[in-house]
């Protein structure tokens, strides 16, 4: 997609950290779903972020790509002024655009999106939760709600597969674990990125949290990263 030519270009290096600042503590642009801001800053960027570089807009490109491809809705952008993003890094319309990729980058970028079969499932289960989650409850149905926890280590020598067995041996009536994901945040460490469903009269979220604490041999803390509630 072009970008959007009402906003500045997000492909200055000064604009993607800070966006990768920003997306760091967030799953999107604006609030706890996807919204037309998502798309204005999609449209910022041109080419495919490099995972390594920035691994939380590559996280949230990918995302925002398989939403717009997945639900078949028209796309719609808002002015960059009512972004909240774009007021708070102070970006210049003015700033000059990244260099071009030279030809082996573009080659490297052709693959940045492949997905083995186990991610392209993971992939497709994250995105039924959500659909599932956002639907209005029928009369008589108990209220859900789609919740992303971020469950961090204590160091880059955590085992990070019993802690990722060891959160989902947690069960509770109205509790259904989903897709998962290892998320790096720097210096080696990677942080545990669990989605679920939960039944809002059952189960307490800050419950949850507490009883994932109590693996202290593996965890340092939880973070709520998004939640979409629908009574």
């Amino acid at each position: 997609m072009a970008p959007n030519p009402t906003a500045p270009s997000l492909n200055t290096p000064t604009a993607l950290t800070r966006l990768e600042d920003w997306l760091s503590t967030r799953s999107y642009i604006q609030g706890y779903s996807y919204t037309d801001a998502d798309n204005t800053c999609f449209g910022g960027i041109v080419g495919s972020p490099s995972p390594k570089e920035y691994p939380h807009i590559y996280r949230w490109h990918k995302l925002i790509k398989d939403i717009r491809h997945e639900d078949d809705v028209p796309v719609t952008e808002i002015p960059k002024e009512d972004v909240e993003f774009y007021k708070i890094a102070n970006l210049s319309a003015n700033a000059p655009a990244a260099p071009p990729a030279n030809a082996a980058d573009s080659d490297d970028d052709l693959g940045l999106f492949d997905e083995d079969d186990e991610e392209e499932e993971a992939r497709k289960k994250d995105i039924e939760a959500r659909r599932q989650a956002t639907k209005k409850p029928k009369p008589g149905k108990i209220a859900k709600s789609y919740v992303v926890l971020h469950v961090k280590p204590w160091d880059d020598e955590t085992d990070m597969k019993e802690l990722e067995a060891n959160v989902r041996k947690i069960q509770m009536d109205g509790l259904a674990w989903g897709a998962s994901k290892m998320v790096p945040v720097g210096y080696g460490i990677n942080m545990l990125e669990i989605h679920m469903v939960v039944e809002d009269e059952k189960v307490s979220i800050d419950t949850l949290q507490e009883l994932i604490a109590e693996d202290e041999d593996h965890v340092q803390s939880s973070d709520i990263s998004a939640m979409q509630k629908h009574s």
